[in-house]
C-alpha cells in the first residue's frame, strides 16, 4: 500500500484482532520501514472501564502496551506484506523498558509511536510510546516474532499429560 494513513477497515484488514480488542482506531503517520503513529480513541463505554475501575475509570496498562504493539504490527506488515489470512502473525516475545508516565482516561486521545529499531529474519524489535496531547503515558521497547499459524502440530496418539 502506498498510503500514509489508514482507516479501520485498513487495519481490520492487516491485524487479526477484532472487537473488543483492536485498540487502534486511525493510522496518522507511516514512514516505511522506520515509524508509524497510531491513535487510539478512549471512550466511557470501553468494556474494560466497567470493572477497571468503577469510580475511577483508568485503561489498563497492560492494554495501552497492547495497543502499542497493535501498532508496531501494523508497521511489520507493512514493511513486510505480512496478513493475518496467510497464516503468519507476530507475537509478542518481550518488553523491556516499561514505564508508566499518565493515566489514560475517557476522553483522551492517544497517539500511538512506534520506530522498527532492528528486524532480523523472524524477530522484531521497537521502541514505542503513547502520548496523550504533549504528556507521555506509557513506554517500552518491544519485541515481537513471526509465526506461521497455518501449521498444525503434528498428532500424536501419546495423550498429553498436564
Amino acid at each position: 500500500m502506498d498510503k500514509s494513513s489508514f482507516d479501520i477497515n485498513d487495519i481490520m484488514g492487516m491485524l487479526p484482532h477484532r472487537y473488543p480488542f483492536l485498540l487502534v482506531d486511525r493510522i496518522m503517520s507511516v514512514e516505511p520501514g522506520k515509524s508509524i503513529v497510531g491513535l487510539k480513541n478512549v471512550t466511557y463505554n470501553e468494556q474494560f472501564f466497567t470493572g477497571h475501575f468503577p469510580t475511577l475509570p483508568t485503561m489498563p496498562g497492560v492494554l495501552m502496551l497492547e495497543a502499542l504493539a497493535q501498532v508496531s504490527g501494523i508497521l511489520a506488515v507493512l514493511q513486510s506484506g505480512l496478513r493475518p489470512d496467510a497464516g503468519l502473525i507476530l507475537y509478542f516475545a518481550g518488553i523491556d523498558g516499561c514505564r508508566f508516565k499518565r493515566p489514560v482516561v475517557p476522553g483522551d486521545q492517544v497517539l500511538l509511536h512506534s520506530e522498527l529499531i532492528k528486524h532480523k529474519r523472524d524477530l522484531w524489535k521497537f521502541a514505542t510510546r503513547a502520548m496523550v496531547g504533549n504528556e507521555l503515558a506509557a513506554e517500552a521497547e518491544m519485541m515481537c516474532v513471526l509465526k506461521d499459524t497455518s501449521r498444525k502440530p503434528a498428532a500424536t496418539s501419546e495423550p498429553i499429560v498436564t
